[in-house]
């Protein structure tokens, strides 16, 4: 699970607010490069979520999914897990108004999973988000699954729009 511990690594990495953009972020954008996200990537307002998905999956010697900026994107990439086989660092993909949100799961409580994700709140953060907005819950195709569902508490505001 490799790329979960790069993307804990990343806890904190935020955008900069203004005209200024984090190059941490505008790196990853360029190091996976427009053919692969599907488009170019030059601030840090651009919506990064899928973008710091697609930077810890590779990093760790795996290929993202074609188009790698959208979040729908990530829900045919791997293979599927279902909700009682999840363990950390599986790729949990959302429905939203507007378009979508991808994450790592880190636990879950009885109605919400914790998620590992870019972009929430304009930087990478463990945030809570409505088991029921779950479109996709997936694992890189042929490596096995390391782990159990992780039972956390149910404290902290649930996020309802990641943009």
């Amino acid at each position: 699970m490799t790329w979960f511990l790069i993307a804990t690594s990343l806890i904190g990495t935020r955008e900069i607010t203004g005209p200024q953009h984090n190059p941490t972020i505008l790196a990853w954008a360029r190091k996976l490069g427009a053919k692969l996200l599907g488009i170019s990537i030059t601030d840090d307002e651009t919506p990064w979520c899928a973008t710091f998905a697609a930077h810890c999956i590779s990093e760790a010697g795996l290929t993202p999914p074609p188009i790698a900026v959208r979040a729908s994107s990530w829900a045919e990439w791997g293979a599927n897990l279902r909700a009682d086989r999840l363990a950390p660092g599986a790729i949990l993909v959302f429905q939203r108004p507007g378009g979508g949100h991808v994450g790592f799961y880190v636990g879950e409580d009885a109605t919400t999973y914790h998620v590992l994700d870019g972009n929430q709140s304009n930087a990478v953060t463990i945030t809570r988000i409505a088991k029921g907005r779950c479109v996709a819950r997936r694992w890189p195709r042929g490596k096995p699954v390391l782990g159990s569902p992780v039972w956390m508490t149910s404290t902290g505001t649930i996020s309802k729009d990641e943009a």
